[in-house]
């Protein structure tokens, strides 16, 4: 059995690419059933009791491995790796921020870690640090990138693969069964999907976002700053967007954007993020369906 099976253990390796604003039970647990290996987003989350509660209401939806996303930058992971440690969670995903002071941490609670990265010196490092397994993240993702400039994923797997001996995890560029073989291909023993699973019936996803999604077409996304402008996100460029972007007296559009228009009821000025990968998706599917087109 490959190495990254193991540390998952779940039936197939295709991991769910954690999205930080949802943290559905549900989506996480229609994930695991189908196979694959849901995540919870716990980065920016500080309250374990809150923690507790969702990890609670997964286990209660499935009896299927599952784990959870942690953020670096979060003061709280020592105090939520014990709390996913005693549900039983085996492995977890840690991105954005040094993995050196939390890795003795996580093998200490007897889990297993694949850190996220962007690029091929940070992949070294972080294997250096202890890292398990690596989530290798091409540029046409979607979520957080780096202001720097990237290489795609065709190209920066391989180029790992090439460089570190653990297990590597495709990101980036992946919706069917097409994506997930060539990353087989390029060196990966498996794939993160984050917008094809946006997409799907149990997604919590707002109704208007899952129609951004399947109605991008080639070249429908762009970065813009995040976080203080100190990294990106890469969002669908909507007729609204794309009038502000071309505006000179827009400083940062990020200022300009709807950060809750499930709140307010403002989908025009939404932030819709989403990968490249938008192009590939025409219809909104059960996450089952998705997994077995994948695997098929």
């Amino acid at each position: 059995m490959p190495e990254l099976l193991k540390m998952l253990g779940s039936r197939y390796p295709i991991i769910q690419g954690p999205i930080g604003m949802f943290n559905s039970p549900k989506m996480v647990a229609a994930v695991s059933e189908a196979g694959a290996y849901g995540m919870l987003a716990l980065g920016f989350i500080n309250d374990t009791d809150e923690v507790k509660k969702i990890v609670s209401e997964v286990k209660k939806l499935t009896d299927k491995p599952f784990g959870a996303n942690i953020m670096l930058i979060n003061p709280q992971n020592a105090e939520i790796l014990k709390v996913l440690a005693d549900a039983d969670v085996k492995t977890v995903t840690t991105s954005v921020g040094s993995p050196k002071d939390v890795y003795p941490i996580i093998h200490g609670l007897g889990m297993k870690g694949i850190h996220v990265v962007l690029a091929l010196s940070h992949a070294i490092a972080a294997v250096k640090a202890g890292a398990d397994a690596l989530v290798v993240v091409g540029s046409e993702a979607g979520g957080l990138r780096s202001r720097n400039p990237e290489s795609s994923t065709m190209v920066l797997v391989p180029l790992v693969a090439d460089n570190v001996d653990v297990p590597i995890v495709a990101a980036g560029g992946i919706a069917d069964s097409r994506g997930y073989k060539a990353a087989l291909s390029l060196g990966a023993q498996g794939v993160q999907v984050g917008t094809r699973f946006l997409a799907s019936e149990e997604s919590p996803a707002s109704t208007q976002w899952k129609k951004a999604i399947v109605g991008c077409g080639d070249g429908g996304t762009d970065l813009i700053p995040a976080l203080g402008m100190k990294v990106a996100q890469r969002i669908i460029v909507t007729p609204w967007v794309k009038e502000k972007m071309a505006d000179p007296a827009v400083k940062n559009i990020a200022d300009e954007l709807e950060i809750n228009p499930d709140k307010t009821g403002n989908y025009e000025r939404a932030a819709f993020g989403a990968g490249q990968v938008s192009a590939l998706i025409r219809e909104i599917k059960p996450i089952k369906e998705i997994v077995r087109e994948m695997v098929s």
